[in-house]
């Protein structure tokens, strides 16, 4: 008999940080349960997954990280804490101040990209984040601080054009058909996954991505590029920090 799958609300809708779900079954050992339904985002493409908790009954516990296995998302459960059994209902919670801020920096990222890309056309080699601070690494043939300055004007005239991001689905076939599309040095998206999902930052980024997004490119704050590095022959890192917009 095939598994439950969980059904990702973060997909949709990036927004989201309450829901109600069933647990669809538990793992003792590992300490994790699996819901039909969460809001958690568990990890990828360089995006840290989500911390919250759970609540049912008379019991709640901390949820330390979320994993997809197999189509299931797995939610860790803190060791000191109470596991709820297969089909009871919990309330779960995200930290939604991580998630937002990790939703900006994301956002931030891509803008970053979709500058490179419309000035250089190369593609990114790497790249991580954590709450308020990330790095890309792309093909560039040289770095430079003063490069570094200008793409974070660059950056930041972006933002304040306040562009709106979308979420859409794209068939495999016409993502592939499309190199701005995937944006990966190497296609590190499996083919199984059709159609894809994609980002799309009007009139400045489209490409495939997993993550969770703000809805406009102002809502990102204010970006500072704080540091560039060369990592090899054709590998250029620019790391990034994202801060609150000043009030006007």
């Amino acid at each position: 008999m095939r598994e439950p799958m969980t059904d990702e609300l973060f997909v949709t809708d990036a927004y989201r940080h309450t829901f109600e779900a069933v647990v669809t079954d538990v793992d003792p050992e590992g300490r994790s349960v699996a819901l039909n339904r969460t809001v958690f985002y568990p990890g990828g493409g360089g995006q840290p997954h989500d911390t919250g908790s759970l609540q049912w009954g008379d019991g709640r516990a901390d949820v330390t990280r979320a994993r997809r296995q197999e189509g299931r998302l797995w939610h860790s459960v803190a060791d000191d804490q109470p596991l709820p059994s297969p089909g009871t209902e919990v309330s779960g919670t995200i930290d939604w101040d991580r998630r937002h801020l990790l939703m900006r920096t994301h956002t931030a990222l891509h803008i970053l990209c979709g500058v490179i890309w419309q000035d250089f056309r190369v593609a990114v080699t790497g790249g991580n984040m954590e709450p308020g601070t990330g790095r890309l690494d792309f093909e560039l043939p040289e770095m430079s601080a003063e490069l570094g300055r200008r793409l974070e004007q660059r950056i930041n005239q972006e933002i304040q054009r306040a562009r709106d991001i979308a979420v859409e689905f794209v068939d495999r076939a016409e993502a592939d058909a499309d190199p701005a599309l995937i944006r990966t040095r190497a296609n590190l998206i499996p083919a199984v996954i059709d159609p894809l999902r994609v980002i799309d930052i009007r009139g400045l980024d489209r490409q495939a991505d997993g993550g969770t997004h703000v809805a406009s490119t102002a809502e990102v704050g204010v970006v500072e590029v704080t540091g560039t590095q060369s990592k090899g022959r054709a590998n250029k890192r620019v790391r990034i920090a994202v801060g609150d917009a000043q009030p006007q």
